[in-house]
């Protein structure tokens, strides 16, 4: 039960965030290294796991719930969905805002850093029947494996391939960018 209401308010800080940040932008998108910024006192994984995955409409179902609060509108750039682009709490009064989170906000880059490079490239392993599924976040890379040797192997292998010739710089990372793999399962078996 803590661990859920740990995500709960995760997941309320992200939104939060993001809709401050892209109050003032016309087409109301952010990329998940401005949110992560924003909040300091959490853990970047965690963070960019919500935005990307947890509260994406259009990312792939990895987790048993999951909230439509962003949209995945090109390389590492959300867009938040219309329904959800000001706080449920707008009519009543503003949300209270952590010290930490009025702390990013003050920092002059926080809205306005939009060369941000990623040293990091973050994979979510998942099983489907016999296979081990893996999708990297930042870049469009999708693998399996039959084993999470094999998964992890071929994820490699994949990525190796789809950087071959590009630019990272143009993709968003820096030169040698480090991957992270999480796996992911059911907490609880049915």
């Amino acid at each position: 039960m803590m661990q859920d209401s740990k995500a709960e308010s995760t997941r309320k800080q992200v939104l939060a965030v993001a809709q401050r940040l892209c109050a003032t932008r016309a087409d109301w998108t952010f990329k998940p290294s401005e949110i992560v910024r924003a909040l300091p006192h959490l853990n970047e994984q965690t963070v960019r796991t919500h935005i990307c995955s947890r509260c994406c409409v259009n990312a792939k179902p990895n987790h048993p719930h999951r909230w439509p609060y962003f949209r995945r509108v090109s390389h590492g750039v959300y867009r938040i969905e219309p329904i959800f682009r000001r706080p449920s709490s707008a009519r009543e009064s503003p949300p209270e805002r952590s010290a930490a989170i009025r702390v990013a906000e003050a920092t002059p880059a926080y809205a306005s850093d939009t060369s941000t490079v990623q040293s990091t490239i973050h994979a979510v392993v998942t099983r489907s029947e016999e296979w081990y599924i893996a999708e990297c976040l930042e870049v469009a890379v999708l693998t399996q494996g039959r084993s999470l040797d094999e998964v992890v192997a071929n994820l490699h292998e994949a990525l190796e391939l789809h950087m071959e010739g590009e630019d990272p710089a143009e993709l968003g990372l820096s030169p040698d960018p480090r991957l992270v793999v999480n796996y992911e399962t059911a907490a609880v078996r049915s």
